[in-house]
């Protein structure tokens, strides 16, 4: 069975985006070091970054079933192809998390987005966390882990990627408490 893990690329000093939402700071010099996952699931804020929603069957990196939790489906619904589909989830993390698992037919299921992350860390449903840290302090921005204050969740280090412009650290999520 498949794992459920969170990943993001955040600044030395916890952002995710800068103070205008903009990210490219942060992918300059980034190089992924994680496996194909069998489905995504990812916020609205982040569906939202694409320029064009029709764009993401011909050139996201992730040709797979994509659920997008949010509040409101797009009005229109954005094209496919014969590997990435769309699932709009309007019930919640618990929801996503459930579909995505059963599209992913056993492989892993990765989760994009600050608030997405946030959900899942609350609903106690990510086995692992991968963060990788851009050389770069923005200063201002969306943080990565607000929101948790309740939680009290302990880490332990399984993997580890260093190279000449980042650090990527890979943890398994050992225990939580609320």
């Amino acid at each position: 069975m498949g794992k459920v893990y969170f990943g993001m690329i955040v600044s030395l000093d916890g952002f995710i985006n800068d103070r205008h939402g903009k990210i490219d700071k942060l992918y300059e010099t980034y190089q992924p070091h994680y496996e194909f996952p069998g489905a995504v699931v990812m916020g609205r804020n982040s569906f939202d970054m694409a320029s064009d929603p029709d764009g993401y069957a011909d050139h996201y990196e992730f040709q797979v079933p994509l659920f997008v939790l949010t509040q409101q489906p797009p009005e229109k619904h954005p094209k496919e192809n014969g590997q990435l589909t769309f699932t709009f989830v309007t019930d919640g993390i618990e929801s996503a998390i459930s579909q995505a698992k059963t599209a992913a037919s056993g492989k892993d299921v990765l989760v994009f987005g600050a608030n997405v992350c946030q959900q899942l860390l609350q609903a106690n449903m990510a086995d692992e966390l991968q963060i990788c840290f851009a050389p770069v302090l923005l200063g201002k921005g969306t943080r990565f882990f607000e929101h948790l204050e309740d939680l009290d969740i302990q880490l332990k280090k399984i993997r580890t990627y260093v190279d000449d412009e980042q650090v990527e650290i890979w943890y398994k999520i050992r225990q939580q408490t609320n």
